[in-house]
């Protein structure tokens, strides 16, 4: 959970899971407030130097995990007392590392969740429409006078590796993308967060892909293999550069992306795919037209390709980044989870 780009060795394994949520807290009567369990993460960007109130409610229990370890059992608590509401005070590395721990301890049984968009990235609030300044007090006032919102986050599991791994988050980037991400840490330092940050690697991922060579890392890319939908059918590819290597790879079941960007066209819903080959110095121009969502006639003969998918398998040879953070080059699925159910205002 730190701010930090964290390198992962492995996909974290999953805790111990509640399955019978029947002998849990009571059931909540009508008129009743609900039970809310918050994880609070200190070290998020918008929580440097802030307290936070713990005496909001009785009936709101606060976790302050130091670390990623110490997640499940805050969630097993949570699960426990039988919440209605999950809150996630931190940014998109806070959700998604709530998600991979919860996914086996509340199985197809989840609360609602809310997020306070309190990280240096916040896409996922980006997508839910969530207002940068949202309280906890108004997370839980919308839990019955605001709005829901339904998505299933990205699932990776390891091909051939332990089937209690698994990581889920929002967004996959993997070629230029992990450069983007480190030239992303770098705009945070000079004060650029969430939509400027994502402006700001995006130019200068383009300037790198107009004047550097193929082996700038920006437009190598990463050794990878696609294979798509449940018979894994190889990704075509345009053959444009090297036919083992994708410039950039993107997917993620969000709706909404921060700054405008639209890396998938017109497609919204579900698992969605883009990708580029080792494209021309110039078609660099074409790649900054897409991602504000204009599509273009003869794309794919240029070396983009952008889909909607079931499920892909993933080959790659480099780490990827999973909502800001590394995870390491291997042999992957990557699917959906489960359908969570969102609180927006």
């Amino acid at each position: 959970m730190a701010s930090r780009i964290h390198q992962f060795s492995k996909l974290p394994q999953g805790a111990a899971p509640v399955t019978d949520r029947s002998e849990t807290g009571p059931i909540r009567a009508a008129g009743d407030a609900p039970r809310v369990g918050v994880i609070y993460n200190p070290r998020s960007h918008g929580n440097k130097g802030a307290d936070f109130d713990c005496g909001i409610s009785p009936q709101v229990y606060i976790a302050k995990p130091g670390d990623r370890s110490q997640l499940p059992e805050a969630l097993v608590e949570f699960a426990a007392q039988g919440i209605d509401l999950l809150v996630i005070n931190g940014g998109d590395g806070t959700v998604r590392d709530v998600l991979t721990s919860g996914a086996s301890i509340f199985g197809d049984k989840w609360p609602a969740i809310a997020v306070l968009p309190k990280g240096k990235t916040n896409a996922l609030t980006v997508d839910l429409g969530v207002p940068s300044g949202w309280s906890l007090q108004q997370a839980i006032d919308a839990f019955d006078g605001g709005s829901r919102v339904r998505r299933r986050p990205i699932e990776i599991t390891p091909i051939g590796g332990s089937p209690d791994a698994r990581a889920l988050g929002f967004f996959l980037g993997a070629g230029a993308f992990t450069t983007a991400t480190t030239a992303g840490q770098k705009a945070h330092k000079i004060g650029a967060f969430n939509s400027m940050a994502v402006a700001v690697a995006t130019l200068l991922g383009v300037s790198q892909w107009l004047f550097a060579s193929r082996e700038n890392a920006w437009r190598r890319g990463s050794k990878v293999t696609i294979g798509l939908g449940v018979k894994d059918v190889p990704m075509e590819h345009s053959g444009v550069g090297d036919p083992e290597f994708r410039q950039l790879v993107l997917a993620s079941t969000l709706e909404k992306l921060p700054a405008g960007m639209k890396p998938f066209g017109k497609l919204r819903e579900g698992l969605k795919l883009a990708a580029t080959d080792q494209i021309s110095r110039w078609s660099a121009l074409i790649l900054f037209r897409m991602i504000r969502g204009q599509t273009p006639e003869g794309i794919r003969e240029r070396g983009f390709h952008q889909l909607s998918t079931p499920q892909f398998s993933l080959k790659i040879e480099d780490s990827f980044i999973l909502d800001g953070e590394a995870f390491p080059p291997g042999e992957y699925l990557i699917g959906q989870g489960p359908e969570l159910e969102f609180i927006a205002p």
